[in-house]
């Protein structure tokens, strides 16, 4: 299975970085067939080939980068390999991972609060 397909690869291009929003939408989700491993990418960097994204199943789920490459090396028994969800529809992490609801409502506040606070500073 071709894992970046050129129409997903020019959403992600379209979306771009996402650095900024604490509920990113999710692009592409993929996972292992023969194990808990999902992938849910957020970003896609086509120079290094490198993915942004939550990652679940592992020792820690967790944020950070995950590469093309090695996705579509890993070989699983019985000849299985990663697979992208075909049926996953683009939506926003906390609707694809809903136990990241509460991280993200947090990190909402917090950013409201820094820019009343900064609205309310002395000179502006």
């Amino acid at each position: 299975m071709k894992l970046l397909t050129s129409e997903l690869q020019q959403r992600f291009d379209e979306v771009g970085d996402q650095a900024e929003n604490p509920d990113p939408l999710v692009i592409a989700k993929f996972f292992d067939p023969a194990g808990p491993a999902t992938w849910y990418a957020t970003e896609y960097d086509a120079d290094s080939r490198i993915f942004y994204g939550y990652v679940t199943g592992m020792i820690e789920d967790e944020w950070g980068s995950f590469s093309l490459d090695e996705l579509e090396s890993i070989q699983r028994p019985f000849g299985l390999t990663i697979e992208r969800d075909l049926y996953f529809g683009e939506k926003p992490i906390s609707e694809a991972v809903p136990a990241l609801k509460p991280q993200i409502r947090k990190t909402q506040l917090q950013r409201a609060r820094k820019e009343t606070e900064k609205e309310h500073e002395p000179g502006r």
